[in-house]
């Protein structure tokens, strides 16, 4: 993704932020993170932005859990030991059984795309163990966070 494709998408929904040092422990013997620490990264600020959106709480309420299904990651320009990056997440699709978020990894204070991912996900039943349409109040919240521009 360029730099004017990461504002525009900036400009369609809420977004939220959050901060990574890349710690000696991210990195492998080339010296720059390892592939499989992305998706620990992304995962952790899908956290934040469930939980900052209040997300979190209406899966609970609604009794129904996150199931990731699919994860496209392009890997555009390799990290460093100490580089700090800000991991932007936001709602880029949203259907009855499935919602799609956008996630961005840049070097901190530049417009740098260092990956870029998209995250499938459907509603979980866990008690069926199955896949689900999103319970309504889940899905009226999920809407509001795609249309707020």
């Amino acid at each position: 993704m360029d730099n004017g494709g990461l504002m525009e998408a900036k400009k369609q929904a809420l977004m939220h932020e959050s901060d990574v040092r890349v710690r000696g422990f991210h990195v492998d013997v080339y010296q720059h993170v390892n592939n499989a620490r992305y998706l620990e990264f992304l995962e952790d600020a899908r956290w934040h932005f469930f939980d900052e959106m209040q997300l979190t709480s209406v899966f609970t309420a609604a009794q129904c859990a996150m199931a990731v299904i699919n994860i496209n990651i392009s890997y555009r320009k390799s990290a460093y030991f100490g580089d700090d990056l800000v991991i932007t997440t936001f709602f880029s699709k949203l259907q009855s059984r499935k919602a799609e978020l956008r996630q961005i990894i840049t070097l901190k204070n530049t417009a740098q795309v260092i990956a870029d991912a998209t995250v499938a996900f459907t509603g979980f039943d866990q008690q069926t163990k199955k896949a689900i349409a999103f319970p309504s109040l889940l899905m009226k919240k999920m809407q509001t966070l795609l249309a707020s521009t």
